[in-house]
């Protein structure tokens, strides 16, 4: 197999035979522990040629690594390319998307090798199961190991417990025989290693093997020492060392709760795309054409082509796989099932709960010719479906694929922590060395006071064991968890309420840039304006009428999807003027289309905005055209003379306004970019309750991302509106793109944040969430930083001269399980601020 080292970008169509193409896979890791964990798993990946780049979310414990395929990969032979017959280029693609699949598996699985050989058992990621077996599989794998957990800390509790009833006399309880004597706490002490603490110093050592320390590492560090001290205080009593056996027992037992409880906030955490997939339907309804052959043997069905007739919907079905739709087959929908795949309704009427999608509580009624997305709930009534989108290709599996991507996705801010945890346990294992030597050799001298702290029958070994217990308490206290946990547990709760809410934002990347956002630039037709143009007026020349202007112009327009061709046929149609026979159809993006009509006698037939028509040499024009104030106008010339101008008006949506009021409250600019006229788009700005400075019309589609330049060169971070018909490549250029699903394809693959509501808010509810997850992050890592930074120093006895406090190891570890499980219940915290 080979991989491509190093990967170039380029404006051009990559070329197959000359360029490399990247692709994304999945792992499923296991084993991680800390930062530092996952620091070592993303070096490993990034190790092996091909890789580009890896990142690592410990929260959700997948690996997303984007590599790149070489040229030679493929088979493109000079002989292969001169040879081209009709099939060539459709073969040629099924060939290399055949190839790539088989080069991506076998990456992936000599990754999932490499990393499982390093200490981290891992897979690649496979193809979600359907629906509820998703979600079973899921919750049985959580609750098998919170299972083995609990019986961790039951067998720790039961020796905590057992190891406390030695110590009654300190309450006047008296010496109980058994549990009082030291050789009993030793065997106490045993027995957590051997049990509920040995996946803890088997896990430490073989990362300290591999050179890789983690969390482990240091916890296994800590309660060795504190174990092989006690042993040798009990071996040779005549050194009058205190015995701290309880220490050891305690500490595993407060780590081994700590991860039970962030093990279970990481579950609640990932709730939402457990949600998500549980929606992923089993199985569909199969059927025949009913309406071809009513009496057809549907266990052999064929592709059906003509409608059904209503009478015969109660038609014959087979159940089979929802995975194993193919396009274009028919599907029986009963009330209360899920939709199964993606696709058009072709018979009967019903209302759809899309609540999981689009978060819109309310039932949509579906009519023949209305798209229905998978996932989605048939309340009321039986209906027959043509599936247009199976597989990976359904919204559902799209968003989920988004929402898995944007949980790995990390925020910039995490960088300083990735960096941290790299050097992180080796710093730690030398501070607590330093300590160890500082009190041994200077501490106890300066300070001779702090020896009363300890339990030594013989002076000449307080400083050692006083020593020993602050070194003890540096590597158990240090806590590269809550680093690790900081960004992507916030993440994971945030992108989890915006998917439920419909709000899918792409990464942590994102939720960065937003918090940065000064300044929110809209489009205007389709995204500020519900896009459903109407003709209002229409302007012929005295050579013509106005149903032949309109006529005409429909007809040159009909190819078209945008807005205002749409408008133009609807009007010809609602007026019963049919489209002409045309040919040699030129667009123009933005500024208008030209097309010849053989009614006309091949002439050309012009149909655009006055500036593009103007460019025309051969087009003769009137001193004066008409205008229509606050209206498009669109005009119409036939071979070299005008004929007629045409007025087309949007309207704004009902949330525009309130949209853009609520943005200027959060101190953010709010600018208008349109390809219409100044005038138009100034009377909707002003609608809007914007000044006209902050208008920008006239601007062509190809401009649009010169414009969001701009405005980024003058120091603005700006996030682009759109729809994605006409303005893909402004939201990719902008600092943060906001699509709308409603728009096209290209919205929710350039888009940074998609709202799948037809909701124009919901802007606003997305850069609240955005906003309110990265301040999270900031706390995490506030928090993170600090628990370190502070108690750190405590343990190293920074406090003992001067107010005689000192942590024993056994606070020191509880401190440490309190800190990672106060960043996940922090970041859960989100829920409670964003509860519907």
């Amino acid at each position: 197999m080979q991989l491509a080292q190093s990967t170039s970008t380029s404006n051009a169509t990559p070329n197959p035979a000359s360029s490399s193409s990247k692709n994304l896979l999945m792992l499923e890791v296991r084993g991680m522990k800390c930062a530092g964990c996952v620091k070592a798993v993303e070096h490993q990946l990034i190790q092996e040629p091909g890789v580009i780049t890896a990142t690592v979310n410990l929260a959700t414990e997948v690996a997303l690594v984007e590599y790149a395929l070489a040229s030679g990969d493929l088979d493109l032979s000079e002989d292969r390319v001169k040879d081209r017959n009709e099939g060539f280029i459709d073969q040629l693609t099924h060939e290399s998307t055949e190839l790539a699949d088989g080069l991506r598996e076998k990456l992936a699985d000599q990754l999932a090798q490499k990393l499982t050989h390093a200490g981290f058992p891992s897979q690649p990621r496979q193809t979600r199961s359907t629906g509820d077996q998703a979600e079973q599989d899921f919750v049985e794998r959580h609750h098998q190991e919170i299972r083995q957990q609990i019986q961790r800390i039951a067998t720790c509790g039961v020796l905590i417990l057992l190891s406390g009833l030695g110590h009654l006399h300190h309450f006047g309880w008296g010496h109980l025989p058994i549990v009082s004597n030291i050789w009993f706490h030793w065997g106490l002490a045993t027995l957590a290693f051997i049990f509920p603490g040995r996946s803890i110093i088997v896990d430490g050592w073989r990362s300290g093997w591999r050179n890789a320390p983690n969390m482990n590492t240091l916890v296994g560090l800590g309660t060795l020492t504190a174990y092989i001290a006690s042993c040798v205080a009990l071996m040779f009593p005549q050194l009058g060392w205190e015995c701290f056996f309880d220490e050891p027992v305690m500490m595993l037992g407060f780590i081994l709760l700590g991860k039970t409880l962030e093990q279970q906030a990481r579950f609640r955490a990932a709730s939402a795309l457990r949600s998500l997939l549980s929606l992923q339907p089993a199985t569909a309804h199969l059927v025949a054409d009913p309406g071809a052959n009513p009496a057809s043997d549907y266990s052999s069905l064929d592709h059906p082509s003509n409608p059904p007739s209503v009478q015969n919907i109660n038609c014959q079905s087979l159940e089979i796989p929802a995975d194993q739709v193919k396009v274009g087959e028919w599907l029986q929908v009963l009330p209360g099932e899920k939709i199964p795949v993606d696709g058009i309704l072709r018979q009967g009427k019903t209302t759809v709960d899309e609540s999981m999608l689009t978060g819109e509580s309310m039932p949509v009624l579906k009519q023949r010719g209305d798209i229905v997305s998978a996932g989605t709930v048939n309340h009321s009534g039986m209906v027959l479906m043509e599936a247009s989108r199976t597989g990976a290709a359904t919204t559902l599996a799209q968003i989920i694929q988004l929402v898995e991507t944007a949980q790995t996705r990390k925020a910039p801010i995490q960088n300083l922590a990735d960096t941290v945890a790299g050097y992180f346990t080796y710093g730690v294992i030398s501070l607590a060395s330093l300590t160890f030597l500082f009190w041994y050799f200077w501490g106890t001298h300066l300070w001779p006071q702090v020896l009363t702290l300890t339990q030594v029958e013989v002076a000449a070994f307080a400083p050692l064991l006083l020593s020993l217990k602050l070194a003890i308490a540096v590597l158990v206290i240090a806590c590269p968890c809550a680093m690790g946990l900081a960004t992507p547990t916030a993440i994971l709760v945030g992108s989890g309420i915006g998917a439920e809410r419909g709000l899918l934002i792409k990464g942590g990347d994102v939720l960065e840039w937003v918090h940065r956002l000064d300044t929110v630039v809209f489009d205007k037709t389709g995204t500020l304006t519900t896009g459903q143009l109407q003709v209002t007026d229409c302007i012929p020349a005295p050579t013509a009428t106005a149903d032949q202007v309109l006529q005409w112009a429909a007809t040159v327009e009909q190819g078209s999807g945008h807005p205002i061709a749409q408008a133009l046929t609807r009007a010809a149609k609602s007026q019963n003027l049919a489209l002409l026979d045309a040919d040699n159809f030129q667009t123009e993006a933005g500024l208008g289309v030209s097309a010849t009509l053989r009614a006309l006698d091949n002439q050309t037939v012009w149909v655009g905005n006055e500036t593009w028509l103007r460019q025309q040499d051969s087009l003769h024009w009137p001193p004066t055209l008409p205008d229509v104030p606050g209206k498009t106008l669109v005009h119409v010339a036939v071979a070299d003379r005008w004929v007629g101008t045409l007025g087309v008006e949007d309207t704004l949506r009902p949330d525009a306004r309130q949209t853009v009021n609520q943005l200027q409250q959060m101190g953010l600019q709010v600018m208008l970019l349109t390809g219409d006229r100044q005038e138009v788009a100034e009377t909707v700005a002003e609608t809007l309750g914007l000044d006209t400075t902050q208008v920008i019309a006239e601007v062509r589609p190809q401009d649009k991302v010169q414009v969001i330049g701009d405005l980024q060169a003058q120091g603005q971070q700006v996030a682009m509106v759109g729809d994605g018909i006409n303005d893909a490549p402004a939201l990719t250029q902008a600092n943060v793109g906001i699509g709308l699903h409603t728009g096209t394809q290209a919205s929710m693959e350039a888009a940074d944040i998609v709202l799948m509501q037809d909701a124009l808010i919901n802007v606003v509810e997305s850069i609240h969430l955005s906003r309110a997850t990265f301040n999270k992050i900031r706390q995490n890592l506030f928090w993170a930083f600090g628990y370190n930074l502070l108690s750190i120093p405590i343990a190293a006895g920074v406090l003992l001269p001067s107010l005689g406090v000192a942590l024993n190891p056994a606070s020191a570890g509880a401190l440490m399980a309190f800190s990672s499980v106060s960043v996940v219940t922090n970041s859960l915290l989100l829920r409670y601020q964003f509860r519907q």
